[in-house]
C-alpha cells in the first residue's frame, strides 16, 4: 500500500497515511495524530526511484559531455 504524506494545518505535525488507491480514490480525511484535528492537507513528495544492478554509492553514469564524461564521448 502507498504511503502519503499529511501536514496537519492546525498545529503543524508532518504524518504519514497508509491508504489503498481505493481508499484515495474515495477520498482520505486523516485526524492529526498529534492533536487530533480534521484539518489536515496532503503534502506532495517525491518519488522514489529504484535503479537495478547500481551501487547506491556509485555516481550515476553520465549521458553526455562534461567533466565525468566517460572515453568516446564528444567524439574524443
Amino acid at each position: 500500500m502507498p504511503l502519503y504524506d499529511y501536514q496537519c494545518q492546525a498545529c503543524g505535525y508532518v504524518f504519514e497515511v497508509r491508504a489503498s488507491f481505493k481508499e484515495k480514490e474515495n477520498g482520505l480525511h486523516p485526524i492529526c495524530p498529534s492533536c487530533e484535528s480534521v484539518q489536515t492537507q496532503q503534502m506532495l513528495s517525491a518519488p522514489m526511484v529504484i535503479l537495478s544492478g547500481v551501487d547506491a554509492g556509485a555516481p550515476l553514469p553520465s549521458r553526455g559531455c562534461g567533466p565525468n564524461a566517460g572515453p568516446g564521448c564528444c567524439s574524443m
